[in-house]
């Protein structure tokens, strides 16, 4: 069944963090930085900008490996979005790739299939860093950034940090939004959103009973 209103059902939202391998305790990075990293820019731990970042902290003279999504991906969207809202062609032009569900990485990087997959090759990859949501970087024990947000703090990829970044989102007329470099104090500014999407109207009327009840399920206590 093709055509017809499309309704959006808010589901999720969920930090990606920027998880890393290195012998590096509570590691903080700007949307700058990290986005020199990515486009190899900055191509070990041990660089200025990320000494800048973390004063104090002592980095390893370590070569840094960039591991990306090898797959079309919302993970990959979400993640160059917030690297475009924050540090792109209006906001000071550092960052150069784009925002897509597939970049051109440098040639130089290392490519994971989904979000385990990344996680996966970050873990076996000493000096690696990459893009991974929550959830995946958890259960791979991977280590991950404070990411400075919009009021200059470094913030936490945590559920509290989503569930602010949420809270500062401009919702529109029709219950989308995004929650990428929101608005609002401990807003983790590389928070994704999720949406069901249904048709209003349904041919089959079991099928709306069902699709009706799943939803109810999921969107209520």
């Amino acid at each position: 069944f093709k055509g017809g209103e499309v309704l959006y059902f808010p589901t999720v939202v969920a930090p990606i963090t920027v998880s890393y391998n290195a012998d590096i305790d509570g590691l903080q990075l700007t949307p700058a930085t990290i986005a020199m990293i990515f486009q190899r820019e900055i191509t070990n731990w041990n660089d200025p900008a990320i000494a800048a970042d973390n004063p104090g902290v002592t980095l390893p003279d370590q070569a840094i490996t960039v591991v990306h999504r090898s797959d079309s991906s919302g993970t990959t969207g979400n993640f160059t979005k917030f690297l475009e809202k924050a540090v792109g062609a209006e906001a000071g032009g550092i960052w150069k790739l784009g925002t897509d569900s597939t970049i051109e990485w440098p040639a130089d990087t290392q490519a994971g299939e989904g979000n385990g997959g990344v996680a996966q090759l970050i873990a076996a990859t000493d000096g690696a860093i990459g893009y991974v949501d929550l959830s995946d970087a958890t259960d791979a024990g991977l280590s991950f950034a404070a990411v400075q947000d919009k009021d200059g703090e470094f913030v936490e990829p945590t559920l509290e940090g989503a569930s602010a970044a949420a809270a500062g989102a401009e919702i529109k007329d029709d219950l989308t939004f995004s929650a990428i470099w929101a608005d609002g104090a401990g807003a983790y500014p590389i928070t994704a959103q999720t949406w069901i999407i249904a048709y209003k109207v349904q041919p089959d009327a079991a099928k709306a009973e069902a699709l009706k009840a799943c939803l109810t399920y999921i969107l209520t206590e």
